[in-house]
């Protein structure tokens, strides 16, 4: 049996942030242990085996150490495999924290996502985080200590009142912290959240304040030691997320949980956004996508290798079309891609435009 990716969705959060779109609910006790019982019997049922595994949330921290456990102790997973586990550091850096790293380490997490977002305490009150960089700092030793050496942290860019110096000392908390893999997202404000209410009072950067504000932390990481190899993140040299890199590369992986997605066997489907939905046993629904042409160049192309022609004609077993490759030579002209006999990859500057430089390719 070929190993695939497993995403479990736990859709649990004690406070949204404002910026926050992803599924989430507060955690009742007697919820949290039914759903917890799903999923271990979705992940029986599925009888998979995983190279690849990832937590996400909702703030999969919240259900406890002991449960993370729980659900590993289902997963039949390969001698190499990439567990990772989001925590948000409020919870598991407060000092008075019963969230236990050395559980989780030893049920096989091996790899702790946090959303640090800034470094900048009066930033991260503006984003709703809970705690400070000292939680954050606690909770990356507590995992150091339990033997998880692997972290990544999250960082926001294009926020209220964000510089170039305040982003600089993030990304330098970023590199102190001994953390491996950065992922710096630009706020994009979403139609059902918080922040929409009140956009029109928020002191955001314009357009070009934060085209700058992106490239100057692409450059200021890349002089940190974190190479850029997707649009939106950055890892020291053999740190990139192997289970992200999944999505990217059009691989297999299956999805549990309330509003997971999954891509086995050529189709997509998710749960809906329902926990009890989810407990109750409704089934995954088909979201008529399957890993075609578009879907692998566009998805390809969010990566710094970009779309490499041997692997898409041994997918395909068809040449990238001239087509294709005439375009991208147009618009290598104007620095927003690289093309060589090898593959089409976008720059930096293609990167921040990347959507509209992927529809010209692929012709929406």
């Amino acid at each position: 049996m070929k190993p695939v990716g497993l995403y479990i969705h736990i859709p649990f959060c004690n406070g949204k942030c404002p910026y926050c779109d992803f599924y989430s609910v507060t955690p009742k006790s007697k919820t949290v242990s039914n759903y917890v019982d799903t999923v271990c019997k979705e992940i029986d049922k599925a009888d998979g085996v995983y190279d690849t595994v990832y937590f996400g949330g909702g703030t999969p921290s919240l259900i406890g150490s002991d449960n993370i456990a729980r659900i590993m102790s289902h997963i039949n997973r390969t001698s190499d495999c990439e567990a990772t586990l989001e925590c948000n550091p409020s919870d598991t850096g407060a000092v008075n924290s019963k969230f236990d790293f050395s559980v989780v380490a030893k049920s096989g997490i091996n790899r702790i996502s946090m959303g640090l977002q800034s470094a900048d305490d009066t930033e991260r009150k503006t984003l709703g985080r809970r705690g400070g960089c000292d939680d954050v700092e606690r909770a990356i030793k507590r995992a150091k200590e339990a033997g998880i050496d692997n972290i990544s942290l999250d960082l926001m860019l294009g926020i209220p009142e964000q510089t170039e110096e305040s982003l600089k000392k993030s990304i330098e908390f970023c590199k102190n912290s001994g953390a491996k893999h950065v992922s710096a997202y630009i706020l994009k404000i979403e139609e059902r959240t918080p922040f929409n209410k009140i956009k029109d009072t928020l002191s955001l950067p314009d357009e070009d304040a934060t085209c700058d504000l992106y490239f100057f932390a692409a450059d200021e990481l890349e002089k940190a030691g974190f190479n850029q190899y997707e649009i939106s993140n950055f890892s020291q040299p053999g740190f990139e997320s192997r289970h992200n890199l999944k999505y990217w590369r059009c691989e297999e992986y299956l999805g549990i949980g309330a509003s997971a997605h999954s891509f086995v066997d050529g189709k997509r489907f998710y749960y809906e956004r329902s926990i009890d939905g989810f407990i109750s046993g409704n089934p995954p629904v088909d979201d008529g996508f399957g890993g075609d042409e578009e879907e692998y160049i566009m998805l390809a192309l969010r990566l710094s290798e970009g779309l490499i022609f041997e692997n898409f004609e041994k997918r395909f077993n068809k040449p990238v079309s001239e087509e294709i490759i005439s375009k991208a030579k147009e618009l290598k002209k104007h620095k927003l891609v690289k093309v060589t006999d090898k593959n089409i990859a976008l720059t930096v500057d293609g990167f921040l435009v990347s959507n509209a430089v992927i529809c010209e390719l692929i012709g929406y």
